[in-house]
């Protein structure tokens, strides 16, 4: 097949969780190679006829999504599918109404209350509600990324809670909402749509070493991105025997799969779980086309269950097609 991997329009001094998504079309493209399709990388267009003109001109069969965001702001995502749609090409991942959903996360999350699935208690502005010693994450409504998430982020109380909110919305922009600080353990579980069903990867831990006392336990952007940090470097991923935990394990796959089946997920998603100190588990967030850089989580999980790198890729463009 000719397949277009369609990526974010980065700028060179973008910072490392943008220049992430051209390491990532680079490495599908290669992928994609190496299975015998012919692929060529362009990035997004914001424009119905110029986008349709950029898929003629690459003679694409099928185009594997990769935008994150769009003018820098993830929350423009779900332009993408609605316009690759329109288009009636095929595309990997999720479609757009999911994408949009999924992408407001306190609506996610109502959505994830209705439906009986257990989440974080979480408010929004003015944050009147919140209750009086329980500490809580300000977390970004609609950016991926950890955006502005740091252990500066866990506080508690009205008045501090409004206080971060409202330094984050002047730092980055956009709305910000308070997520009950669940104490416990964490795991970042990524699904793969085989047969038109979910499947559950192999599920790992992010275990939190030697991590300094009184520094909440948070995945927060500099675990993600700043390589020389001590978050970066002491939060490890593990991979769990299922025999071990097997109760935890079948509550983990169950929710996950009624996630995916709740918010009609397509092609892959990474679905965040806190486990907390009495093994409760709980949803945080529901993540569509997750980061697919050859070293991410996703990636590790498919390594996990015996796919290569490049197999991974060739499943979730053969999800993307009409039957």
């Amino acid at each position: 097949m000719r397949v277009l991997v369609l990526h974010s329009d980065v700028a060179p001094d973008a910072p490392a969780d943008e220049l992430d998504t051209l390491i990532t079309a680079r490495a599908i493209g290669e992928a994609l190679e190496s299975r015998g399709h012919q692929s060529s990388l362009a990035p997004f267009v914001f424009d119905l006829f110029a986008l349709r003109t950029l898929i003629v001109e690459h003679h694409a069969d099928a185009v594997f999504n990769m935008v994150e965001a769009i003018f820098r702001q993830g929350e423009l995502a779900p332009v993408v599918p609605t316009l690759l749609e329109k288009l009636n090409v095929p595309f990997t991942g999720c479609p757009s109404a999911p994408m949009a959903l999924t992408g407001d996360k306190p609506l996610a999350k109502k959505v994830l209350q209705l439906a009986g699935l257990p989440t974080p208690e979480w408010h929004e502005a003015p944050f009147d509600d919140v209750r009086n010693g329980i500490r809580y994450v300000v977390k970004s409504a609609t950016e991926d990324a950890s955006l502005g998430l740091d252990g500066a982020a866990v506080v508690t109380g009205r008045e501090a809670i409004r206080a971060r909110a409202e330094f984050s919305k002047r730092e980055y922009g956009g709305r910000w909402f308070a997520e009950e600080y669940v104490e416990g353990r964490e795991f970042n579980i990524s699904v793969l749509e085989e047969n038109g069903q979910p499947r559950v990867l192999p599920i790992p831990e992010m275990v939190f070493h030697n991590w300094p006392s009184g520094h909440p336990r948070i995945v927060g952007y500099d675990a993600k991105w700043a390589e020389d940090s001590t978050d970066y470097n002491e939060t490890i991923r593990q991979f769990r025997d299922e025999a071990d935990e097997p109760v935890l394990h079948r509550q983990l796959t169950q929710l996950s799969e009624a996630a995916w089946r709740l918010f009609r997920l397509k092609g892959f998603a990474r679905i965040d779980f806190r486990v907390s100190e009495t093994g409760e588990p709980v949803i945080l967030e529901i993540n569509p086309n997750p980061c697919l850089e050859p070293s991410s989580g996703f990636a590790a999980a498919a390594a996990e269950a015996g796919m290569s790198y490049a197999e991974a890729i060739e499943r979730i463009l053969r999800a993307a097609l009409p039957d």
